[in-house]
Order: C-alpha cells, then structure tokens, then sequence
C-alpha cells in the first residue's frame, strides 16, 4: 500500500536505482503518472517530460477502450474489441482522439515536441497499468523512434497485463501485483484525479528546481 503518489514514486525510484546518472529519460503519462515520474526523475537525477497517449474509447461505453493511440500517432488496437465496430467508427474515434491528443500537448507541454529520444533509455511511468492499451502504445512510440533501452516502471499492474508487456519491453518494473487486481487506486490510501492544472504546477516546479542547479554559482 502507498500513501500516496508521492511516496509511490520515491519507492519506484529506489527500484530503478541503478539507472542513476546514466542517459536516462523519464517519460511519464499524464495526468496520474506526473507526480510519481517526478520523483523518479528526482531520483535518478534524471530528464522528466510528459508523453501522451489517449484511450480509443468503445462508442456504446467509452469507459472501456479496444486500443490507445500515442501523441506521434503509434497505434495499438485490440483486435477481439475492434472486429465488432465498423471500421468507420474505427477511423473517426481515432481522429477525434488524435485532435485530443494535439490539445493536450499544447496544455500540458505548451506545443513543444518531445527531446531527442534516439538512442536513449527511455523509462516510461504511469501511476498503475490497469489494461495496458495506452502504454503499449507508447511503447511503439519509443520503437519508432529508436531508442537504445525501454523501460516500464509503475508502482502496481495487474499479473495478466504485465505477462503481456513483458516481451515488448528490455524491462518491467512493478512494485506491487495484487492478486485480486481490481483497479489501481486500490493500492493508494490517498487517490484523487489529477487536474491539468496540477501537472502543469509539478512541471513548474520541475524547471524551477533545474534551473537552479544550473545556474552559476554567485
């Protein structure tokens, strides 16, 4: 049990310890997996930026979703979940979540384009994998962009869901696998939703505290 996404966070980061002061980018999900990428990053000493990614919801429940698609347009679809919706529906649900997706990255990063991620270990983190659609597709997103390593790393994840991301990635680090795994709140005594408001004030605070290490001493 984590208190919070903080303490989720720092609890991650000592599991990820031996990637301290390598090339190491974190890439965390909005809006949940800002502040525990935070403190990975923190950790790690560490690049921090947000990746966004988008549910493709189902159109008669949009709670549930047949896929996700990535801000670069990487796409995973769950094929048993899609063959039942017309493939029109397919198509127009993706361009709507491809406008959402530009929306977001304009509120949350300002518009700006992701770093240079060639080559890098890129350690993507969420505040829990519940299906796993929106980080498979993000997973292709740091494969076509080539990166030298891919990590995964969430505080708790579902057993089902982690035997499918294994192969995908060089490694999955997950802190807690209930087995009754219901929804990832379940592991937070403090869970709440996360406001753009409240990534945007994190990301702040990120770039203040950078750029006081950086600067020149007096």
């Amino acid at each position: 049990m984590f208190e919070d996404r903080k303490d989720a966070g720092k609890k991650l980061a000592a599991a990820l310890a031996e990637y301290e002061g390598q090339d190491v980018l974190v890439l965390a999900i909005p809006r949940g997996g800002v502040e525990v990428g935070y403190e990975v990053a923190r950790g790690l000493d560490a690049d921090f930026y947000l990746v966004v990614s988008r549910k493709l919801p189902l159109p008669d429940n949009p709670e549930a979703g047949f896929g996700a698609i990535a801000e670069d347009g990487s796409t995973f679809i769950h094929e048993d979940a899609a063959r039942w919706i017309p493939e029109q529906t397919v198509r127009r649900i993706i361009e709507e979540q491809k406008r959402e997706l530009a929306r977001r990255v304009l509120v949350l990063r300002g518009g700006k384009d992701l770093p240079r991620i060639e080559g890098r270990t890129a350690v993507l983190v969420d505040d829990g994998i519940a299906m796993g659609s929106t980080m498979r597709a993000l997973i292709k997103l740091c494969r076509n962009n080539k990166v030298g390593k891919i990590v995964v790393a969430t505080p708790v994840a579902g057993e089902r869901v982690a035997r499918q991301i294994v192969p995908l990635v060089d490694e999955l680090i997950i802190l807690e696998m209930p087995s009754y795994f219901r929804a990832v709140a379940q592991v937070y005594r403090n869970w709440y939703d996360v406001s753009d408001q409240e990534v945007l004030q994190i990301m702040r605070r990120w770039r203040e505290e950078r750029e006081k290490e950086e600067a020149p001493e007096p």
